[in-house]
């Protein structure tokens, strides 16, 4: 998906081979490098042949197609990358919110495990806040303390149910909370996160189309200058909120709702909430993913997905670079289960294609990748140390583009881009090409039964 890189090397070429003010001696050693190139990827006879005693003069048709057809395939990949990119990034400016307007009855379900005290009552009250009908919270039995503040918050407070149950994962205690649930919206929520003013009445605005089924709001990281990781998250999830879902929301087919805080048309949930409930892939029960999970069974349902930027939510991210790694690989083997499960189904083939687009490349991030990362060593390893210079700043120039609407609203992120740069490598080839080969593993990775409030997530962590 991120092959900025890629489109750096075929650019690079270009310039480098291009240039009449080149001397016959650096063209020797740019036909030597392209050669070994040639030799390290490709294996072509050719170019093995070629690659000590003849350099290309400037000018012969032989000579500029020798050069270029180390650069072929890659210029393809780098193209057609670049090309989605583009895509994507047009139809979001187009895109525009609903307008708030339009209002009705909501329930506000929120499965909590092992929460922090503190950061559920920061949140209940961002929840109450927006006068929902009524709040579900739905906390293990376990959670003593986290009971006990609930029921005090229930005696003051009507719209606020507790309801103990021993949780089975995240799923099982979703369901509960559904079908206690008495309202026409239904509005999940994560347990650590919080609402900005106005968002309520944002969500609910697309559900003025009866054919809207579910409706994903933007999210962030709350406080993220508290950590340099959780800047990272800020600006990586900025890339998807602000130029990637809001192309598939004008299609009507957001790929992916996001669990954190979405609504959904009650009458849409209940007759698929079993299948939310009891997923299994390759024979084990899935245990995270029913994000993405209920998006797509809304979707076969009929109903469109769209996203309303005006809602706003804000959640606790990792402050460690091991936690906020063990959360990507998390997102990474969910989306390799939805959407291949999607794709098994025939769900995908009826969405716009957009939608289709978007997953397919997702699920083609580590191929896309790895082209970029293999001719990325090769340049920087390059004998020219301006080779070497340009194509890193190819690499850091393309990553900027590509989170320029990020930069737009924290242009103080921009010294973040080195790192930025390197761990969109990282995610999108070990990280994802890990969580391919071990997508049915279960769990939740970040959160367990002998700890309070997420790995590196707990409230002591924004001091």
């Amino acid at each position: 998906m991120h092959v900025e890189v890629v489109h750096a090397a075929v650019m690079l070429g270009s310039v480098t081979l291009s240039s009449e003010a080149v001397s016959h001696a650096a063209l020797s050693h740019a036909a030597q490098a392209h050669a070994a190139l040639g030799r390290a990827t490709l294996g072509h006879a050719a170019f093995r042949r070629s690659a000590l005693g003849h350099t290309a003069l400037p000018g012969t048709t032989a000579g500029w197609w020798r050069q270029l057809h180390h650069w072929v395939p890659i210029g393809f990949v780098g193209a057609i990358s670049w090309s989605v990119w583009l895509v994507r990034f047009a139809l979001s400016r187009v895109y525009r919110p609903v307008p708030v307007g339009y209002m009705t009855t909501t329930s506000v379900v929120v499965p909590s495990f092992r929460e922090d005290p503190d950061i559920l009552e920061r949140c209940l009250d961002s929840w109450l806040a927006e006068n929902p009908t009524e709040v579900i919270v739905v906390p293990d039995l376990e959670d003593i303390e986290v009971i006990r503040l609930l029921r005090a918050r229930a005696a003051l407070d009507p719209r606020v149910q507790v309801l103990p149950f021993a949780h089975r994962g995240k799923r099982s205690a979703l369901g509960y909370g559904v079908r206690h649930a008495t309202q026409d919206i239904l509005v999940f929520s994560d347990s650590d996160t919080n609402w900005v003013p106005g968002l309520l009445p944002a969500v609910l605005a697309p559900f003025k189309d009866p054919k809207v089924g579910g409706v994903g709001t933007r999210q962030n990281p709350y406080l993220p200058k508290t950590s340099v990781w959780r800047r990272v998250a800020d600006w990586m999830i900025d890339v998807r909120y602000l130029d990637y879902v809001r192309a598939q929301s004008r299609a009507g087919a957001v790929a992916c709702l996001s669990g954190r805080t979405v609504a959904y048309r009650r009458s849409a949930v209940l007759p698929i909430l079993v299948h939310l409930e009891d997923e299994f892939f390759l024979g084990r029960r899935c245990v995270s993913g029913d994000d993405g999970r209920l998006t797509w069974l809304v979707l076969a349902s009929g109903y469109k997905t769209v996203y309303q930027s005006t809602a706003r939510a804000q959640s606790m991210f990792p402050d460690k670079a091991r936690a906020f790694l063990k959360q990507r690989l998390r997102w990474s083997r969910n989306s390799y289960r939805t959407y291949l499960t999607a794709i098994w189904r025939g769900w995908l083939w009826r969405r716009p294609f957009i939608c289709q687009l978007s997953v397919l490349q997702i699920m083609l991030t580590p191929v896309t990748m790895g082209f970029a990362v293999t001719y990325l060593i090769a340049w920087v390893l390059h004998p020219q140390r301006l080779v070497a210079v340009i194509a890193v700043g190819w690499l850091l120039g393309g990553r900027a583009l590509r989170g320029i609407s990020h930069l737009r609203e924290r242009p103080g992120d921009i010294w973040l881009l080195p790192l930025v740069a390197v761990m969109t490598i990282y995610v999108a080839l070990p990280v994802k090409t890990y969580a391919f080969l071990t997508m049915n593993r279960q769990g939740w990775l970040t959160r367990s039964a002998d700890q309070v409030g997420g790995e590196a997530q707990a409230a002591a962590s924004l001091s």
